[in-house]
């Protein structure tokens, strides 16, 4: 008798298993036909019969007989009897021998309940077949089975037990046990499968409303497209909006608020007051560039001739932009360092911005901070608010239409803060690299990248900036412009222009050389060129007067008609006096407007010792001259009577201008000790130096501002600080040639060097 071994399939008595004709002559070794008696033992575990042994098999099998092999290489094999296995024997080829004893059923059964309970399991399956494809076939067949073992073994295949529960089922000797044991299987693989089926079904209708929804769409989309190209003028708001965030290459972010705001719209149907602001804000987005432009090499030599094509003089600051360009194309990024250009008004900060954009092929657009008080002014408004707008950076960046412009922060130096927030330090995050790559702008509620944007800020002062705010920024001085450049800038920019804005051509008005020169020394007084380009202005407009009315007549316009032309007189500049007197001294102070020269003036009266200061001084220069005077006593001890029989006045003219600062202590110390002495100093010396209580003078700032301004006045020697040394770098050249600059690190040096104290005798070797 054949011995086939199962492993993983439901074994019952009285039942039929269904094999493939391979399968089973490989499972029975071979050489098995139809009507041969067969033994059917349950593997414990899955083995090939090269791995099987006699400890491999469960100790309960079925007789069984092969019913059936049919042309189609189907076999049935019908189980009788379960028995023992007494015994289990394998011989070299792996061939198996068995004992068995017939092991009998307890027959606790009632037929009529297990009838009743078969035709409902019969009943259930045929509800479960009709759920698939061919299901009526499968419905008869389920209705020719006679018995409930019949049934399992049909569904072995995809039962979802383990082997130990399937041997479980064959082991039981009561047929009602085991009835029940193969009721509750088939019920279990019955709700399941239902779960599963009805679970796939509707998925598969979810995929089905799914599919259909977007082949519903792009049918949608396909019409609408052909109906906005037949008929433009009759596209939609909406319709414009969705094209334009497709189009538009937001990130995740923007494209689900954009997409939100616009279903509102849709559903808002023009009928609230809402409509406005949701049109508004679509408006402002979708005009928004979310591109990334790619980074470009840029040509040094040629952004170098566009600097130097617009903007005279400045050497230090281009050569500081050429570098910043190098770092770009070696970076191969958009943007570096933040740039703030300082200076005095005029000097060409904001201009330059302008060039250095079109160096660098790029957008330019310029941004004012001046008088800013509110912090939604740099981050936008919220949209909750009526009349909500984006913050002035967004701003800029839509009007260029481009995400790497280069953008002009102008004046940061004039930011205020109030009760509605600090507007610099909402700039913090705008201008730290770190950060700006996912500024979030309160109006559009998303973020958006700034990093490619390149930065420049401006200022007149340093001193209004916060520092953390001025951390984040590289500081470029602009020091103002000699009479020679700002010569050379009236020849070649500035003339060009005024007659430009007015209509004239060049051969209908010539300025002189030495009126341009008089109207730079006499006229205007700053360190930048904008009242020299005003002066121009207006000879231009009195030019344009007279060729409307003879238009042959060519106007020329020498120095001497300046007064008459420009209807002002001419400007008090300081100038150094002719004569010398004790207690007078020449200072040099420095302005918003550029550097200027002060008189430091002092005076004994008849009193008792009272100090009196005059001339609108600040709390700093207050404090300096205090210094200075207890300087002078410890100097000299011989004078000290004077300071008790007498009131002293220190005065600084021009009362109407504050005046604040240290850099005017060697000047007092200098002005007290010339008056103490009687010693006068020449008013074609000047001096600017902070001073200790030890004597020493230190360094101060705005040095070739100050220079500038004591060469203007008619000076020829000046003292400056010995720390101050490495600031004639930024000193031009004509200055420096018409001055005679002695660095001094103490007082005493000045004071012998003016002659106000006589010099200590050399003492040699004998």
């Amino acid at each position: 008798m054949k011995v086939l071994p199962l492993y993983n399939v439901l074994v019952l008595p009285h039942s039929n298993i269904y094999f493939q004709g391979q399968t089973f002559q490989a499972l029975t070794n071979g050489g098995v036909y139809e009507k041969d008696n067969l033994t059917i033992l349950v593997l414990k575990k899955e083995q090939s019969r090269a791995e099987m042994d006699e400890n491999s098999f469960y100790p309960i099998g079925v007789e069984a007989k092969v019913e059936e092999i049919n042309p189609q290489g189907y076999v049935v094999v019908k189980t009788g009897e379960r028995v023992d296995i007494n015994q289990v024997a394998l011989n070299e080829e792996k061939e198996i021998f068995v004992d068995t004893t017939v092991r009998p059923d307890i027959d606790d059964l009632d037929q009529d309940e297990a009838h009743m309970k078969l035709q409902k399991i019969k009943s259930d399956l045929k509800e479960l077949a009709g759920r698939f494809q061919g299901g009526s076939f499968i419905q008869s067949y389920i209705d020719q089975y006679t018995s409930i073992e019949e049934a399992a073994s049909v569904l072995s295949a995809w039962l979802t037990i383990t082997n130990e529960e399937r041997y479980d089922v064959l082991k039981e000797d009561s047929k009602k046990a085991r009835f029940e044991k193969i009721e509750k299987i088939i019920y279990e693989y019955t709700e399941v499968t239902k779960v599963a089926t009805d679970a796939k079904a509707s998925q598969q209708e979810d995929y089905q409303k799914l599919y259909r929804e977007q082949a519903l769409k792009k049918q949608i989309d396909y019409l609408q497209k052909e109906l906005d190209e037949m008929h433009p003028e009759q596209v939609s708001d909406v319709r414009k909006f969705e094209l334009k965030i497709q189009e538009s290459g937001m990130n995740e972010d923007a494209r689900k608020e954009a997409t939100k705001v616009v279903n509102r719209l849709k559903n808002d149907n023009g009928n609230s007051g809402e409509t406005g602001m949701l049109y508004d804000y679509l408006d402002f987005v979708t005009s928004l560039s979310w591109k990334k432009e790619k980074a470009r090499k840029i040509n040094l030599d040629e952004a170098e001739k566009i600097l130097d094509a617009d903007h005279f003089g400045l050497k230090k600051v281009k050569e500081r932009i050429i570098q910043q360009i190098a770092v770009m194309n070696l970076r191969k990024k958009q943007s570096g360092s933040i740039l703030l250009f300082v200076g005095a008004p005029g000097t060409g900060k904001t201009s330059i911005g302008r060039s250095i954009a079109k160096a660098l092929h790029r957008k330019y657009v310029r941004v004012s901070l001046g008088g800013v008080r509110d912090e939604a002014d740099i981050r936008g408004h919220r949209r909750t608010y009526i009349g909500a707008m984006p913050g002035r950076i967004m701003d800029g960046i839509q009007k260029s239409g481009v995400s790497n412009p280069v953008m002009v922060l102008d004046e940061v130096d004039k930011l205020s803060s109030s009760y509605n927030g600090d507007p610099a330090a909402a700039l913090l995050e705008v201008l730290d690299p770190e950060q700006n790559n996912t500024f979030t702008d309160h109006y559009m509620n998303v973020p958006y990248d700034l990093s490619d944007v390149m930065f420049i800020c401006t200022a007149n002062t340093l001193d209004t900036i916060p520092e953390p705010l001025l951390n984040r920024m590289e500081v470029i001085q602009f020091q103002g412009y000699t009479p020679t450049e700002k010569f050379e800038i009236a020849k070649r920019h500035l003339l060009p222009k005024s007659l430009e804005a007015v209509g004239l051509k060049p051969e209908q008005l010539e300025v002189k050389d030495e009126a341009i020169e008089k109207m730079i020394s006499d006229f205007t007084r700053e360190a930048g060129v904008r009242g020299l380009k005003k002066r121009l202005d207006t000879l231009a407009r009195i030019a344009a007067v007279d060729v409307t009315r003879d238009p042959e007549k060519k106007v020329t316009v020498e120095p001497e008609m300046l007064r008459k032309y420009l209807d002002m007189p001419a400007l008090p500049h300081t100038k150094v006096k002719d004569e010398a007197k004790p207690g007078v001294v020449t200072g040099l102070a420095w302005t918003s407007v550029g550097g200027e020269i002060l008189y430091i003036e002092s005076l004994f009266t008849k009193g008792n010792g009272k100090l009196t200061i005059t001339g609108k001084l600040g709390d700093v220069m207050k404090e300096s001259v205090e210094i200075a005077l207890s300087l002078v006593k410890s100097m000299f001890p011989d004078k000290a009577k004077l300071f008790d029989k007498n009131d002293l006045h220190i005065h600084v003219p021009d009362g109407s201008t504050p005046k604040d600062g240290p850099s005017a202590g060697i000047t007092l110390t200098t002005a007290i000790a010339s008056l103490v002495t009687g010693n006068a100093v020449s008013p074609h010396i000047a001096m600017t130096g902070e001073v200790t209580l030890e004597g020493a003078v230190n360094a101060i700032g705005g040095l070739p501002e100050k220079l500038m301004a004591a060469q203007r006045a008619g000076v020829t020697k000046v003292f400056i600080p010995k720390d101050n040394v490495d600031d004639l770098l930024d000193v031009a050249d004509e200055v420096k040639k018409n001055l005679e600059i002695i660095p001094v690190s103490s007082v005493e040096e000045v004071l012998e060097q003016t002659g106000v104290k006589e010099k200590k005798p050399e003492l040699r070797a004998v």
